[in-house]
């Protein structure tokens, strides 16, 4: 029996996954996530923040501890939209290497898009036999890939995620109706640039769209059993962004199922949830909680 991990180093969060090949079938022995918010003032200095250099080394410390539990037999470490654009990525890389004894790859948008639908056909296989659209918020961006009878059909990064958004345009506390005009504003400007199938079912993978399910939910801790293939309608995703921008901060941090490390930047990376669906004009909202994590280790499952 093999064991695989992979290492996710996202612009919000940063995900370890152990999990154990039982005859071509994968099982979670470890999946951990953590806040780094490599993103923090990202958009506005090109560079990451040494608070969020230090917060997410300490974090792959943690995760190194983890996996000198487990023998593993390979691993995989890639990192995302922070680290893709950064001027001073090495400073962190150069240490999480070091701390973690593999190599971090820094992938393009195209290949996160292609792990994440790698993670949704194999979680969904009755679903990507037909049209659908599976979305990836991140942090700082959001990969949106198109599947038609099981084969994706495109692939494209958009430079608006979760962190990013709220930063630029959700300053007030709760926003204001301007700041919410200005932020469906920019996203639209971007979904503009996409050619999206009319009516097609959308897949919500990462945080964000877990929130979601865990927050209509009410869940008082992270259930992956009942979140995972959870179909929400888009009345029901508006009805949660609705009561995310009424709240202010610390209500926020109060409501069950939003974990308080996110309540600060959610209805960002919500309202692209919400706008895309508007867009499609889809009525079917499914979330995964299988994202980039996943689609790297069923990669090194099959090498």
């Amino acid at each position: 029996m093999a064991k695989f991990a992979s290492v996710d180093i996202g612009s919000n969060t940063i995900l370890l996954l152990v999990v154990d090949d039982q005859s071509g079938e994968l099982r979670s022995i470890v999946d951990e996530c953590e806040f780094g918010r490599l993103s923090q003032g990202l958009a506005s200095s090109n560079c990451l923040h040494p608070d969020a250099i230090e917060r997410s080394l300490a974090i792959i410390g943690r995760y190194r501890s983890l996996l000198d539990q487990h023998l593993i037999d390979k691993i995989a470490c890639v990192g995302t939209q922070a680290l893709r654009e950064s001027e001073n990525r090495q400073d962190f890389i150069g240490a999480a290497e070091r701390i973690l004894g593999a190599r971090i790859e820094i992938i393009a948008g195209e290949r996160e898009a292609q792990l994440v639908a790698t993670a949704v056909c194999k979680s969904f296989p009755a679903l990507c036999e037909d049209e659908l659209v599976t979305v990836d918020v991140g942090g700082a961006s959001t990969e949106f890939i198109v599947i038609r009878h099981g084969q994706v059909v495109s692939v494209k990064s958009l430079p608006i995620g979760a962190v990013r958004l709220s930063e630029s345009y959700l300053k007030s506390d709760p926003p204001s109706p301007e700041e919410l005009r200005a932020l469906d504003a920019a996203i639209d400007s971007q979904l503009a640039t996409l050619q999206l199938p009319r009516g097609a079912i959308l897949v919500g993978t990462a945080g964000t769209a877990t929130t979601i399910a865990s927050i209509e939910l009410a869940l008082p801790s992270y259930q992956p059993q009942r979140i995972h293939g959870l179909e929400l309608s888009a009345t029901q995703v508006a009805r949660t962004l609705a009561r995310l921008h009424a709240l202010p901060l610390q209500e926020k941090k109060q409501l069950v199922g939003l974990e308080a490390e996110r309540a600060d930047i959610v209805a960002g990376g919500v309202a692209i949830y919400s706008r895309v669906l508007e867009a499609m004009a889809s009525n079917r909202f499914v979330v995964s909680d299988r994202g980039v994590r996943w689609g790297l280790a069923y990669e090194l499952a099959e090498t």
